[in-house]
């Protein structure tokens, strides 16, 4: 086999190869020796820049430097209608390790196949057959399953296909045992698919633009429950120690959605109209879990009444997962959930699972009934999830309560975002995890709200009952939305589409207000500042000016749409208030220059919540005597408690003695216990000498935990013997998932003191099972971190060794992350072996605790610096090229076997 001298790849002369070569051998060879030219220098002086596509069946034109998965991402080509996928699959929870077999039914949309690619990701394949046609042969890479039919199958035809696969999985299908460290009463298996990693466990069209009905099959011992999507058609006996139990979805739904649950779990149950309600949890958890549950059957029907359209599907399952890898996920007709919802109601309504209920029920429409057709377009999924949250909130406590939250997810998570370029419809992202950010949350949120605010609800109510109607069990893009608002509301909406979903940003606004006496006039100027280079625009939209003048409301409508603009309207006499977007209708930050007289009244304008916020700002930023009065009486008479937290935080920035006076009188008069965490927080933040006292008075009064917790953290400022008895104290005591005992880690942390490392690594090691594993992964980087300027400190470095292939991976990145902290060179061989981990949080733990070790050392010449870096890239090609070239061995072995 010979190279051109030329140093071009010779399309005829592979092209014979795979002529003269067994199909499997022929394909992998191919990608071999492309992979192995990636690192050879004859690869810079290729000029035909050709490589191959997945099949091998066609040449496409693309520099070799390029990332085949490319730049920009759209949802692929289906080579097949999929229409059914079966899984049969029985887990060996001592092993890890899950077999079974994946019958997919399905039928040419286009052309002819007769090679199919499944998204198969490191499954060992043992058989494959088809019902239609002979199976020739078949190719299982780490990445996907190449499956060669004896003479294709034509469009329309239906066809299935046995595949029979066994795996490890390390991501997809997760395992919870007592090996792990789990408590065997709480042993458990769970899926996450979204976003692909579904091929991690079966075989699959592994993306959100491919939809089915699914059949799930799981053989467990006799005592466990299996939990999946659709109905449950039944169980049966395998044997003495296993029983089947199958479960069916007949609509078509999202692969991605697809999802199993196996393990011990308590069962609590409800039901709304004829639709049954299940709440399950780990036992260890059951005590506590109708707190999470309480508002599910009134959110359903909210939505239902909200949304026009009766929840689509024959139940709805919600259940616990311990060291959940988010905070929920809406498979279809059953939710997955981090078991931190579960809280104890000593907490009082500082802790609710409420809008996580809400936001996984919603998905149960947005992102299962209908779903995105690729992740460019998530909003449509997690934008409405969002929004209906709000809308819930609004529903059970008032108006004001679903402003809030948009105030709170403005305010928080989109006006800081600065610098961001991206739009929310944007498909230039490495990874699709790189979409689930503020962009298709809070901002997604923000143009439903815009959009329901310019069409009036009822108008909206009747273009999203449409929308649902017309794309129920089908995929969709933005532009389906637009269409269906056009077509109700006869509104041309492509520049609202335009500007808030096809472009970056948010309209940052300069108002100011000028009262003209002669004329009877109230001048309001408008400018828009936000930057117009780089992709940067003018925003258009409608919104209005308030005046409250002799307690009668006046209301002026408005159009923005110039860099700035002038706009007068007629008064009988000068405003006592006056606002810009009172009904807080535009997703925009906003300066509002104006007096202290009328900043005066908004705050006490109990009409108003949103300028009541915007004025407690106000008046934290002035810190003169007037403000701590006034913000002293929105503190204690508010009508609604965001208000209040508002009020605490403007008068801890105002940080006088007077000031803290307030915050000090106040909390033990605060009954929302929301309200009194934010003014205990604000009294414990302040450094100064009164503060432990403070400190103290709370932790002997106080009883809530999540308050004391606050308190406790405290302490990390205060380095006396009081402070030292405290954290002692509450590192031994027990509370709720070791909230306390977390707390005082966390004092610990910031005192760096290493007179707490014995203390400390006894309470890890005889209290270990009594963390959660993001508990204790904060007790290893503490301990690492205090004892970091020991000189001897071989004891803490043995500890920490032992936790690095800790079978939890929160724990396994905690230790190697706190060996980088501690500071100790002879950890730098052991954090090497992880750098090149398939788990990417492993890896990056290793990374960054080696780069934390180098920097402390002197640092190296350039050279050198450049030569390790040379070397590492070297080591990690030649540990590819060699699993390459052992993946050509096992396929070539197998084909003499054959």
């Amino acid at each position: 086999m010979k190279i051109r001298e030329t140093g071009i790849l010779n399309r005829g002369w592979l092209n014979s190869l795979h002529g003269d070569l067994p199909w499997t051998f022929g394909t992998v060879m191919k990608k071999l020796l492309l992979s192995l030219l990636a690192i050879l220098p004859l690869v810079t002086s290729l000029s035909a820049e050709e490589t191959i596509c997945r099949y091998c069946e066609q040449w496409h034109q693309m520099p070799f430097s390029t990332d085949l998965e490319g730049k920009y991402h759209y949802a692929p080509d289906r080579q097949v209608d999929v229409q059914h996928i079966r899984i049969d699959v029985t887990p060996d929870f001592a092993k890890r390790t899950v077999s079974g077999t994946t019958s997919i039914t399905a039928s040419p949309i286009a052309k002819p196949v007769s090679l199919l690619r499944l998204d198969a990701k490191n499954l060992r394949v043992s058989d494959v057959r088809c019902d239609k046609v002979e199976v020739t042969d078949f190719v299982s890479t780490r990445e996907e399953l190449k499956i060669l039919l004896a003479k294709p199958i034509s469009p329309g035809s239906k066809f299935t296909v046995h595949i029979d696969h066994s795996a490890q999985p390390t991501a997809g299908l997760y395992f919870r045992t007592p090996e792990m460290g789990y408590p065997e009463s709480d042993t458990h298996i769970w899926t996450q698919g979204e976003t692909h990693e579904s091929r991690h466990w079966y075989p699959c069209f592994d993306y959100p633009n491919e939809r089915s009905s699914s059949e799930v099959i799981c053989h467990v011992p006799l005592d466990m429950t299996v939990l999946s999507n659709g109905k449950r058609m039944g169980e049966a006996t395998d044997g003495k120690r296993l029983k089947s139990v199958h479960w069916l979805h007949e609509k078509p739904h999202a692969n991605y959605l697809i999802c199993l649950v196996a393990g011990y779990l308590d069962k609590q149950q409800k039901l709304h109209r004829d639709i049954p309600l299940g709440f399950y949890t780990q036992p260890t958890l059951s005590k506590q879990a109708a707190n999470s549950f309480r508002d599910t059957a009134d959110i359903m029907a909210f939505y239902e009444e909200e949304i026009g359209v009766l929840f689509p599907w024959p139940k709805y399952d919600q259940v616990t997962i311990l060291d959940f890898v988010a905070g929920g996920m809406e498979n279809t007709t059953l939710t997955t959930l981090t078991s931190n919802t579960i809280f104890d109601t000593a907490t009082e309504n500082i802790r609710s699972t409420q809008n996580l209920d809400a936001h996984e029920m919603a998905h149960q429409w947005f992102g299962d009934y209908v779903t995105c057709k690729d992740w460019s377009h998530l909003w449509l999924n997690e934008g409405f999830a969002t929004f209906y949250t709000h809308l819930y909130q609004g529903h059970k406590f008032g108006r004001d309560a679903m402003l809030y939250g948009l105030h709170q997810d403005a305010t928080n998570r989109v006006l800081t975002q600065t610098s961001d370029k991206r739009p929310i419809v944007f498909n230039g992202y490495s990874n699709p995890g790189e979409q689930f950010d503020y962009r298709s949350y809070p901002k997604g949120s923000w143009v439903l709200h815009m959009l329901r605010c310019q069409l009036g609800p009822e108008l909206y109510r009747k273009c999203i009952t449409s929308y649902l109607e017309a794309h129920a069990l089908s995929s969709v893009v933005s532009d389906d939305l637009r269409q269906v608002i056009e077509q109700h509301s006869g509104q041309p909406m492509d520049r609202f589409f335009d500007q808030w979903v096809y472009h970056p940003r948010h309209p940052d606004l300069k108002v100011s207000y000028e009262w003209m006496p002669k004329e009877g006039l109230a001048k309001v100027t408008v400018k828009q500042t936000q930057s117009t280079e780089n992709g940067g625009r003018l925003f258009q939209f409608p919104t209005k000016l308030r005046f409250i003048v002799d307690r009668i409301v006046v209301d002026h409508d408005i159009e923005i749409k110039e860099t700035e603009e002038d706009f007068y309207v007629a008064l009988d006499s000068q405003p006592s208030i006056v606002r810009f977007d009172p009904e807080y209708t535009v997703l925009a930050d906003i300066t509002f220059d104006k007096s202290d007289e009328l900043f005066k009244a908004q705050i006490a304008n109990q009409d108003d919540m949103i300028g009541r916020l915007r004025a407690c700002d106000h008046w934290g930023a002035r810190k003169t005597n007037e403000s701590t009065n006034l913000l002293d009486v929105a503190l204690n008479s508010d009508a609604f408690y965001g208000v209040r937290i508002a009020a605490a935080k403007a008068l801890d920035k105002i940080d006088s003695d007077d000031a803290y006076e307030v915050l000090q009188q106040s909390w033990k008069l605060q009954d929302d216990a929301r309200v009194r965490l934010a003014v205990i927080k604000q009294i414990t933040d302040r450094f100064d000498e009164q503060t432990p006292a403070r400190i103290a008075e709370i932790l002997d009064t106080e009883k809530n935990p999540a308050i004391q917790a606050v308190a406790i953290r405290a302490l990390g400022r205060y380095s006396g013997e009081s402070s030292r008895e405290s954290i002692t104290k509450f590192l031994a005591a027990s509370s709720f998932r070791n909230e306390l005992t977390v707390a005082a880690i966390s004092a610990i942390s910031d005192l760096n003191d290493p007179l707490y490392k014995d203390l400390l690594l006894n309470t890890l090691q005889q209290r270990e099972s009594e963390f959660t594993s993001s508990g204790f992964g904060s007790g290893l980087q503490t301990l690492a971190k205090i004892s970091s300027a020991l000189d001897e400190k071989s004891d803490i470095r043995k500890f920490l060794l032992g936790y690095v292939n800790n079978p939890k991976t929160t724990i396994r990145s905690a230790a190697i992350s706190a060996l980088g902290t501690l500071d100790d060179p002879q950890a730098v061989s052991v954090l090497e072996s992880f750098v090149d981990s398939e788990n990417t949080r492993v890896s990056k733990a290793a990374e960054r605790a080696i780069g934390k070790l180098r920097e402390s050392k002197p640092a190296a010449p350039k050279e050198v610096i450049e030569l390790r870096k040379e070397i590492a890239e070297m080591k990690r090609e030649s540990e590819k090229t060699q699993k390459d070239l052992k993946e050509l061995r096992d396929l070539l072995q197998a084909k003499i076997e054959s």
